[in-house]
């Protein structure tokens, strides 16, 4: 990223500049969903930021729902639409799913595992299965997390207005 002429700086913070490029890659096509995002040293080498302001970076992209993070595993990017945005379905996770009934083994309607999986439980739940389940929670949840953390801000808005 090359610093441009002084008259054309744009006076937003790096993050932004880096979330920005980050989500061109995104939507672009060139890091393609379910692809692990680049790590944090990656990330400040390539745009010679701080540690701090490369997490800063991811978090504006997970804030958006265009990636999903697991501990221990880095982030990766969320299934997108060509405009950008998330699909919305949510389906039940597969564990669930399939331990609905109380007999294990027996599946509801439509949730039979797909030709050729690897079948990883006794009630024929694939990894697939299990880990598309995840990734739709994790997507739900963090919704709901920016859902709160909106509600939050207009609660302390209001409780101290400005004068």
């Amino acid at each position: 990223m090359s610093p441009a002429p002084e008259s054309q700086q744009d006076r937003r913070p790096p993050y932004q500049h880096a979330a920005d490029e980050l989500r061109r890659d995104i939507v672009q096509g060139r890091i393609k969903p379910g692809e692990q995002m680049p790590s944090i040293r990656e990330l400040q080498e390539r745009f010679g930021v701080a540690n701090m302001t490369a997490r800063s970076a991811l978090n504006v992209l997970r804030d958006e729902g265009l990636i999903y993070t697991i501990h221990g595993r880095g982030s990766f990017v969320a299934d997108h639409n060509a405009g950008g945005e998330l699909s919305a379905n949510y389906t039940a996770p597969a564990w669930y799913l399939a331990n609905k009934d109380e007999t294990l083994g027996q599946a509801g309607p439509g949730e039979g595992k797909p030709d050729g999986a690897e079948t990883v439980d006794a009630a024929g739940t694939t990894l697939a299965e299990v880990l598309t389940a995840l990734r739709d929670e994790i997507r739900v949840l963090s919704a709901d997390h920016r859902e709160l953390r909106r509600e939050v801000e207009e609660l302390k808005a209001a409780q101290h207005p400005k004068s």
